[in-house]
């Protein structure tokens, strides 16, 4: 359909999983990518899988934690395009602890990948979101802002954050023109969940708790960011679109 034709969209997190099915996806609407991740080799197997396919993309080696990285991902972006029409926020990590032994630098680590990094790309890309004259922002949230299991406090945490965060930005970037809405995905197989969707147990116990009965794919939340990054959601900010398969609905 080519909905995202012409404009330049930035996926931070996007060398595997659901930071890569954004990218592709976005691709395939006709957006160019600027391909960002901490591992260089899977930034650049993004983006050459983008190109394979006939589309536009560019990787770039950041760690979202630097704020000397994300000036210079921005200025990348800047020199090679002037503008940028998304953002996603999507880069995230987990440190699983029980919360009582949870170290101050575990901590850090966790803040520092999930929350600062999108409130200082947020902050800064602001000048080249406004060139766009028609921007959004997606944050990366996660159902766990809204339910709790155990060992995954500080990730809850931040993800919390990140869904106030989209409502704050939707309120104070609307004036210039930039959307914000947040994705909350619930169970996607990905690295990141991988040992519960393989734990036989634990799989079972958290489809038991989705009315759909499967979990989540790359692909499912990548078809949800396409429809908010598109003019299709030009009425929609503020917003969180949860992905969950009913999960939340079940509670």
């Amino acid at each position: 359909m080519q909905r995202l034709s012409g404009r330049c969209a930035l996926v931070t997190g996007a060398g595997a999983g659901i930071g890569r099915a954004i990218a592709l996806a976005f691709a395939s609407e006709g957006a160019r990518l600027f391909v960002s991740d901490i591992d260089a080799d899977a930034a650049a197997e993004t983006a050459a899988s983008v190109v394979a396919d006939g589309g536009k993309a560019e990787s770039r080696t950041a760690d979202v934690t630097s704020a000397d990285d994300i000036a210079g991902l921005l200025e990348q972006v800047k020199i090679a395009t002037g503008q940028l029409d998304v953002l996603v926020n999507n880069a995230g990590l987990n440190v699983r602890t029980d919360f009582r032994h949870m170290s101050d630098e575990d901590w850090i680590k966790i803040r520092s990948t999930n929350l600062d990094s999108a409130i200082r790309l947020s902050r800064d890309a602001l000048p080249l979101l406004q060139a766009s004259g028609n921007a959004n922002i997606i944050n990366l949230s996660s159902i766990m802002a809204r339910r709790s299991l155990r060992q995954l406090a500080g990730y809850s945490v931040t993800k919390g954050a990140m869904s106030a965060l989209t409502r704050s930005l939707a309120v104070e970037y609307a004036p210039f023109g930039v959307r914000v809405n947040s994705l909350a995905p619930g169970f996607i197989e990905t690295n990141l969940t991988g040992r519960f969707v393989r734990n036989p147990l634990v799989s079972k116990a958290l489809l038991d708790q989705t009315p759909l009965r499967r979990f989540g794919t790359p692909k499912d939340v990548a078809n949800a960011a396409v429809f908010l990054a598109s003019d299709d959601a030009a009425f929609i900010t503020g917003s969180e679109l949860t992905v969950d398969g009913g999960m939340a609905a079940g509670l």
